[in-house]
This record gives C-alpha cells, structure tokens and sequence, in this order.
C-alpha cells in the first residue's frame, strides 16, 4: 500500500511527499483506514514504529474535509517531550493546510499557553495535569472536541495519572471518536480503554514485548564502581555518532554528564529536574548533532524522535521489563539499525533475568579486552536458557563488532 492510495486530503498527500514518506508502517497502514473510517482504535504498536502519524493524518483529515470550529482535537500524552514530538508531527503534515497546533505542557506559563488556545488551534496536544489545571480554572471548555487521543496509555498509568484521565474525560462530549495508543498492550491498559472507548478495532502489529527486529542488544558484565569507567573506554574505542546514555537517578545523571564533560565529550542532560527550557535546548542540541551524548532518566524513555541516535547505553539496568523496551527503541527507529547496551553489576543480574523473560531473547555477554577489570567479567557461554518451559537461543553478535567482545 503507498500513502496515495489511503484516500488522504490533497493537502496531506503533499506534504506526505515532501516528508519523504512513500509506503506507510504497518501500523499506519491498519491503523490509518480504521481512524479515516472514524472508527475507535485500540491501537499497540513497537516504539519507533509511526504510530504518531496513525492518528495525526486521520484527524487532520478529518479537520480538513468536515469543517468546524473551535478546539476539535485533543492528543493526551504523558510527558513534555512527548508532547513536543506528536506537536512537530501535526506541524510536519499539517505545513500545507489551515490547522492550527497548540501544546499545553507544565513547565510553561499559564498566560502564554492561554494566549496560544485562543489564538484559533484546532488540536491541542497535552500533558494531563496542566490540561486538568486549565479545565477546572474554566479557561477553556471541550464542549467542542470530536476527536480524542491517548497517547502511551501505559505510561500515563505508570505514572498515576489515570484520575486525571478520568476527569479529562467526564468533559469530553461522549460523541467522539478516541483513540488509544501504547506501546505496549498490558491488562492495565483496560482500566483507560473500558471507560475512553466504543466498540473499538484493536490494531496490534507486533507482540508487545518484542523490541525493533534492527536493533542489536549485549550485556557487558562490570561493577557499579567501574562503570563510568567503563563507559567513558567504550565511547573512546568505538564509533557512537549519536548515544542515549539512562541513568536511574537524577544525582546520578548529573555525576555522569560531569565527568563525560570532563573527559571532552559532548554532551547533554535531561531529566525532571531541569527546566522546561533546558530540556527543550537539549533535545535540540542532541537533534541537531551539537551534542553527542544525551544522558536522562526515563523521562525521556517515550519522548525522544531521534532517527539517528546509532546508541542506547542503559548505565543502569531498569527495573521494569517494559522500561527496558522503551529505552532500546529509542534506536532502531522507524525499522532502522541499533546498538543497545546494557551495564549489569552483579546485584542488577536478576533485572536482566527479568528481561529476558520478558522479551524472549538472551542476550549475549561481552567485554572489552583492553579496559582493566577489577574483577573478570562473567561471561556466560552461548547457549540455551529455558524460562518458563521456553527455550530461546542468544542472538549473534553483529560481525563488525566481534573484534571488540572476547566471548
């Protein structure tokens, strides 16, 4: 199927050509025809994969071919970055029509957002709290909204965001169309989509556990005191044009961005401690190229497009299977190619255990022979686990990295 034959306005089809799109995703070519129907969409799809687009063109569609006024679209997201992306992506295939885009994000002035909603925005993309704090102050009312998105649904309950869900959504009109998207489709998820949807089509296009069939995944043995260490060895000997760097902590991220700065590096810092500005500058040095290195927390697990990040180092393992697969897709994007690294200190092995139950894969062990270890890498033969009554096999390592691991 090519984005022509979708049935998409004049105007989308332009700018579709001009972002270099000529064959839909998967997921946009299940998900697209159910939302131009204006259907209600369980939708679950990998990270990286354009599930963004699955509901930006329909409901730009929409807007175009149905006429209307006032706020006619909202996109609920779980964080700041998030909710930058899904506003540049309405912005991108929307560049030649009328509509109008606006973001209602914490970390910004109140005044200044109101400002931007009265200005004649047609969607609105945002965060659930600042959305919540602008309904119960009365500054704006949704008596208007058609079409409704929860974006990374997952997330949001993992959160603790759901009460707000909730009332976000008591001031909806109930004759809408919604749509859900996650990147995982886990039985939580029925808490949001029992209540938000009608009778809706699930589109699914890959298992929810699988992380993108492009992406290279190894674990390197090393204790926490020799970590940064580590690290810092491994970005001197290898070729990283672009590196994504999870820390669990906001201390540790900050201790980390210091001595990568220290050594030379370029480097960048996001996590819930800094301010809306500095992220947003962040983001936009690590997009551009000015920085090498991005070092966050899981803030930024969901909310970072960047199709050139060529590495994802977790400094430390996470703590939730599915965090570990939002953090590795932010490589590989849109079915491309990535390396995904992982740090595990000896207490962190039963983490890694976890995942690879999770996803199914084992994945190999490495080390590089020229760091000096303090204590010799435990590096487990290739071979077959069994988890649950399921035996899966380690994935090869790729060929032109072999002469850097010593199995």
């Amino acid at each position: 199927m090519l984005f022509s034959e979708l049935g998409l306005h004049p105007d989308l089809e332009r700018a579709v050509k001009t972002l270099g799109w000529n064959e839909p995703t998967p997921i946009q070519s299940k998900a697209i025809p159910v939302a131009l129907r204006g259907g209600d969409i369980l939708g679950c799809a990998q990270t990286g994969s354009g599930k963004t687009a699955s509901f930006v063109l329909p409901i730009l569609h929409h807007l175009l071919t149905k006429p209307g006024n006032g706020l006619r679209a909202f996109v609920i997201v779980p964080t700041r970055e998030l909710a930058a992306q899904v506003e540049i992506c309405f912005k991108d295939c929307g560049k030649f029509s009328p509509v109008r885009v606006a973001s209602v994000i914490g970390g910004v002035g109140y005044d200044r957002q109101r400002k931007s909603m009265s200005g004649g925005a047609s969607v609105i993309v945002a965060t659930p709290g600042r959305l919540l704090d602008h309904l119960k102050n009365g500054r704006f009312k949704m008596d208007s909204v058609q079409y409704l998105v929860l974006d990374e649904a997952d997330r949001m309950l993992d959160m603790g965001f759901l009460p707000d869900i909730r009332a976000i959504i008591s001031r909806v009109p109930r004759d809408r169309q919604t749509m859900l998207f996650s990147a995982t489709l886990v039985k939580k998820v029925d808490q949001i989509a029992a209540f938000a949807l009608r009778n809706p089509e699930r589109v699914e296009v890959s298992r929810p556990t699988e992380t993108a069939e492009g992406i290279s995944q190894v674990v390197y043995p090393i204790t926490q005191a020799q970590k940064t260490d580590l690290l810092v060895a491994l970005l001197k000997a290898t070729e990283m044009r672009s590196v994504l760097v999870f820390t669990r902590t906001k201390n540790r991220a900050d201790r980390l961005t210091q001595r990568l700065s220290a050594q030379g590096f370029s480097v960048g810092i996001l996590h819930a401690g800094r301010t809306q500005g500095q992220r947003m500058g962040a983001m936009e040095n690590f997009r551009s190229g000015r920085t090498q290195i991005l070092v966050a927390t899981d803030i930024a697990a969901r909310g970072i497009d960047v199709r050139e990040i060529s590495h994802v180092i977790n400094f430390d393992v996470p703590q939730n299977p599915e965090d570990y697969v939002h953090r590795v897709g932010r490589t590989g994007r849109a079915y491309g190619v990535g390396d995904a690294i992982t740090f595990c200190d000896r207490e962190e092995d039963p983490l890694i255990s976890g995942i690879e139950r999770f996803t199914g894969v084992v994945f190999p062990r490495a080390m590089l022979p020229t760091f000096p270890y303090a204590i010799k890498p435990n590096l487990e033969p290739t071979k077959a686990k069994t988890f649950s009554g399921i035996r899966f096999r380690r994935r090869p390592v790729a060929r032109s990295r072999r002469a850097l691991f010593r199995r």
